[in-house]
């Protein structure tokens, strides 16, 4: 495949348009002269310029794939960084939690809501696992780490319930003098999102699931 052809590009706008050079050129807020020399390939026109002129032959500019698919510009509206940033467009947006390795007592600064990874490598491993996204993930309600751990949490008792009510249905807890009752204090909830092995408070009398 040949590269643009600017020069083509603006005759065909112009004889769809059916104007001139002058014409056009001021319809587009350009001079005559740079229409002239960007129709003889002495010069170039920035996009944006080249779109006002496509769209005065009611044309428009697009980017298509290697199979003439029209592809689109990558969104406005995804995810931001702490300061409002787009996050680097060749890079995978992801939740901050997953794979979180700083911990409060080795990384003082707030955990951003999402992050991404820099290392090729590991960007190429998770790819070939689930894909190349089209674009960076879009923000939802509940995205903050600390709404995502207490969906976690609610998840986990929800599972925990389900599992409870199986096995006693299933007669599992026949054999048992009574029934357990958890006694792990309101600390051991702040402590543990459920995300892995469960964490307890110090002076926890219960430590339940620890055994």
């Amino acid at each position: 495949m040949g590269g643009f052809d600017l020069g083509g590009a603006l005759r065909r706008i112009r004889r769809r348009a059916d104007v001139s050079q002058r014409e056009l050129a001021e319809r587009c807020e350009l001079s005559q002269s740079a229409v002239a020399q960007a129709e003889s390939g002495r010069r170039d026109l920035p996009a944006q310029a080249l779109a006002r002129a496509a769209a005065v032959a009611g044309l428009r500019l697009v980017m298509v794939d290697a199979e003439g698919r029209e592809v689109d510009g990558m969104g406005d509206g995804t995810v931001r960084d702490m300061s409002n940033r787009r996050f680097p467009a060749h890079l995978d947006t992801r939740y901050s939690e997953e794979l979180w390795w700083h911990g409060s007592h080795r990384y003082s600064r707030r955990q951003p809501w999402y992050t991404f990874d820099r290392d090729r490598n590991i960007r190429d491993t998770y790819r070939a696992r689930h894909g190349t996204p089209a674009d960076h993930q879009s923000p939802l309600p509940g995205d903050s780490p600390a709404d995502r751990a207490a969906t976690r949490r609610r998840e986990y008792w929800r599972r925990r319930a389900e599992e409870r009510e199986r096995a006693f249905l299933a007669g599992e807890f026949a054999h048992l003098a009574e029934a357990f009752v958890c006694a792990c204090p309101p600390d051991c909830d702040e402590l543990d999102d459920r995300s892995g092995k469960p964490v307890h408070a110090g002076g926890c009398p219960c430590l339940c699931d620890l055994a």
